[in-house]
């Protein structure tokens, strides 16, 4: 185990008789990325603020590098944020930006700019300093805010959606740079975002948020192979939730029976009986030489694989399946053999 940048215990938020964060408990290592997720007002970006100090506890305990800060403010707490919006100053240069922080803290300008240029020329905007932030692209812009924040060397850094307001292309660019320099530079950040695959991309670790409280934390693959709950299966990527009986466990494994086939697959805490197999796309072999058979209702080509609805004896709603034979397509009405791989199948308790 590492050393531990930022503690939460048992920390509570409420507005009134609203309450935003119930009762949450975590700790984040030193030199980790990690990603609070789940949908709109789940409590992800007010438990961001509560680190911050831009917001502060009802109740609980808040700890960065060891230390209580919970009673203390935003400038007490050697954190640094950078915006959904970026938050820069229009009429100041991209070198006046990135020492703002330190020339409001007192640093001599010249001190304050040296800092600032080191940091521009690491986030690959050496040449930049000169220019005003209506100047740059989205991307740059979104540099320019890292280098100002990181400037500071703060114990941890903050992330609230910043890849929002990028076009697709280049959010997953400049996602990969916000993970490299995080990596390079060791930093400890706390990643706000509600989109699923930039949470699995870039975290060490995801803490999956539902109404205020923990749904679930772990390792992306975990949470992605092995959901706690049926809001994670159905919230992380695509799942299919397939109505099963399970017949006995033994250990971590289960086994179920689906469309006449019999499947041994880990389960979560679920007890003999009517349950639900959470099932990846990817997790479905079409076209298998053994296996339960098939109709394809929907087949879609998107270049690099094709996707297929499937309807299997004994089920009402259709199979999601993603298959990488682009060659082979498979029309609506012919039949197929389906079987399902261990990973990326569990069984789900209800959430």
């Amino acid at each position: 185990m590492g050393e531990t940048a930022v503690t939460f215990n048992r920390v509570v938020k409420r507005y009134g008789a609203f309450t935003a964060v119930d009762d949450i408990s975590f700790t984040i290592e030193k030199g980790t990325l990690v990603t609070l997720l789940g949908p709109s007002g789940c409590g992800k970006t007010t438990t961001l603020r509560l680190v911050a100090g831009l917001e502060h506890a009802t109740a609980g305990r808040i700890e960065i590098g060891g230390r209580d800060v919970t009673a203390l403010s935003a400038a007490e707490r050697d954190v640094s944020m950078v915006f959904q919006s970026y938050a820069l100053f229009p009429h100041m240069s991209v070198l006046e930006n990135a020492a703002y922080g330190l020339r409001a803290s007192g640093m001599k300008r010249g001190q304050a700019e040296a800092m600032a240029r080191e940091k521009l020329a690491l986030l690959g905007l050496a040449g930049f300093e000169s220019r005003l932030p209506s100047e740059l692209s989205g991307g740059q812009q979104q540099r320019v805010a890292v280098a100002r924040a990181i400037v500071l060397e703060p114990k941890v850094l903050l992330f609230d959606e910043p890849l929002s307001n990028l076009d697709a292309k280049l959010r997953r660019h400049v996602r990969e740079e916000i993970r490299s320099l995080q990596q390079e530079l060791g930093l400890t950040v706390i990643y706000v975002t509600h989109d699923q695959q930039e949470a699995l991309a870039v975290s060490d670790r995801i803490i999956v948020m539902q109404s205020g409280r923990i749904a679930q934390d772990g390792a992306p693959r975990d949470l992605y192979e092995r959901p706690a709950n049926r809001f994670i299966a159905d919230f992380i990527g695509d799942a299919n939730l397939l109505p099963v009986t399970l017949r006995r466990t033994a250990g971590a494994m289960a086994e179920v029976t689906l469309g006449g086939l019999t499947l041994v697959v880990p389960h979560l805490g679920a007890v003999d009986g009517p349950a639900e197999l959470a099932v990846r796309p990817q997790a479905v072999r079409i076209g298998a030489a053994e296996g339960v058979e098939a109709t394809v209702v929907k087949a879609a080509y998107l270049g690099s694989h094709m996707e297929y609805d499937v309807t299997i004896h004994g089920l009402d709603a259709p199979i999601f399946v993603m298959d990488t034979d682009v060659a082979h397509p498979r029309a609506p009405g012919s039949r197929a053999i389906l079987a399902f791989e261990l990973t990326g199948v569990a069984v789900v308790p209800p959430a």
